[in-house]
């Protein structure tokens, strides 16, 4: 079933018509990540943050938010998947063992001197390159960064404050920058460190996305005994959403999350692969815009497509004015909640649960009552801090 309502539309797929994924994250994977990340000196959890009076005012149990904003000092959860994926490379190609190698292991002066050798490269629309130009600086490795035309300059010189990478903004979409990235690496001996996966190249996005269960455990432990009832999840390639889909459905196999996918309208493609009802995952071309910048994806990640496929309640096409709704909403708090600050991409769930909630039909649909409990990710704080400002003071 399709609705088209203002501001975003909604597909409730038919599920569980298609062969299972391949991949699975639950807790197992999410404790031997964690304990890589518990290895770096700087580690710390983020926050869960309760909207406790937001929930209050839209008569359901509770909203919360795990704020990503805060992450590693990146104002994004991407150093997660880029450090934990690279520590798993550079363990096989030293002879490491990964559940008793960590961090400290790589302070070895010869150790270091080795991985000087590797250099890794990428493709982001921000966030994702930012985190692996981190990870690059922590292990001492080069890295290498090809963005998407219409990224901000914003953007790539973050990207190379961050760490070790060289940023370059090219003239293609995002698959064409992916391919750029996948021929350099070819060319150079490099390594591609991507979060997106094809047929032949699968293990190093099921590492990146092993890398963000650290998140979901966290959350998972924040949440003091509460069983979310919906899980609402932000996709671009769809790595994030993927994992956390499964992490959820694996930790609560009694009663999972309602899990309900959000895209830009412009980059929809898992909305418009679960549209097609064959199974496979379709790509949208051209060179769409959208201020959502790190949704802006053409293509489902293959080892994440088939779980969001067969487990996802609902997708759902945004226009960014619904994550501009979210950005404020963030900003500017009802009652006593804490402000959170949460950029374009990381705050269009809350701007889509409000508009659902608004909704007596719609709120019906999705399956909310009082007793409601919704998880939210904020995935970015103010990565690109200009049009934040422009955007939560109302001038954009």
């Amino acid at each position: 079933m399709e609705l088209k309502v203002q501001d975003f539309s909604v597909l409730f797929p038919q599920n569980n018509r298609f062969p299972p994924a391949d991949a699975a994250f639950g807790p197992d994977k999410a404790r031997l990540a964690k304990r890589f990340h518990n290895s770096l000196p700087f580690y710390a959890p983020t926050k869960l943050v309760a909207l406790s009076d937001l929930a209050r005012e839209y008569g359901i149990g509770g909203i919360f938010v795990k704020d990503e904003s805060t992450r590693f000092g990146l104002k994004a959860f991407k150093g997660l998947g880029g450090s934990y994926a690279m520590f798993r490379i550079l363990c096989e190609k030293l002879g490491l063992d990964p559940e008793e190698a960590d961090f400290m292991t790589f302070q070895d002066p010869a150790v270091r001197a080795v991985c000087r050798r590797f250099r890794f490269y990428t493709a982001t629309d921000g966030n994702h390159g930012k985190g692996v130009s981190w990870a690059a600086g922590l292990f001492g490795c080069d890295s290498f960064v090809f963005m998407p035309a219409g990224s901000s300059e914003a953007r790539r010189r973050a990207i190379e404050e961050a760490g070790t990478a060289k940023a370059v903004i090219t003239e293609g979409n995002y698959d064409e920058a992916v391919e750029t990235a996948r021929l350099e690496a070819e060319k150079n001996g490099g390594i591609l460190i991507q979060d997106t996966a094809w047929e032949g190249y699968r293990q190093i996005p099921e590492w990146i996305i092993d890398g963000y269960l650290t998140l979901a455990a966290e959350a998972a432990g924040q949440l003091g005994g509460r069983v979310p009832t919906h899980l609402f999840l932000q996709a671009g390639v769809g790595a994030m959403a993927g994992g956390l889909l499964d992490y959820f459905r694996r930790l609560f196999p009694a009663q999972p999350p309602r899990t309900v996918l959000a895209e830009p309208r412009e980059a929809n493609c898992h909305y418009v692969s679960a549209q097609a009802a064959d199974g496979e995952a379709h790509t949208v071309g051209g060179n769409p815009v959208t201020i959502m910048a790190g949704l802006n994806c053409g293509t489902p990640c293959l080892v994440t497509w088939p779980i969001i496929r067969g487990h996802s309640f609902a997708f759902c096409a945004c226009d960014d004015i619904i994550t501009r709704e979210g950005m404020r909403t963030f900003a500017h708090p009802h009652g006593s909640d804490p402000a959170v600050t949460a950029g374009e991409s990381g705050a269009v769930t809350l701007g889509l649960l409000l508009r659902i909630l608004r909704d007596a039909a719609l709120r019906e649909a999705f399956g909310f009552t009082q007793d409601s409990n919704v998880l939210l990710i904020n995935t970015e704080g103010d990565t690109d801090p200009d049009v934040y400002r422009e955007i939560v003071s109302g001038q954009i």
